[in-house]
């Protein structure tokens, strides 16, 4: 049994934030392009 690997990406510009995203402050922002963490995805395998 593989451990799940959380991966989330930004929509605007693509970045790939792993891990669970959801542990991160409110006032997350991606590190390229400055988009809060409301505009990343859950990257589905």
């Amino acid at each position: 049994m593989s451990e799940e690997k959380l991966e989330y990406r930004c929509e605007i510009c693509g970045y790939i934030y792993e891990g669970d995203i959801s542990q991160e402050s409110d006032d997350y922002v991606c590190p390229i392009c400055g988009q809060p963490k409301s505009v990343f995805v859950k990257v589905e395998e």
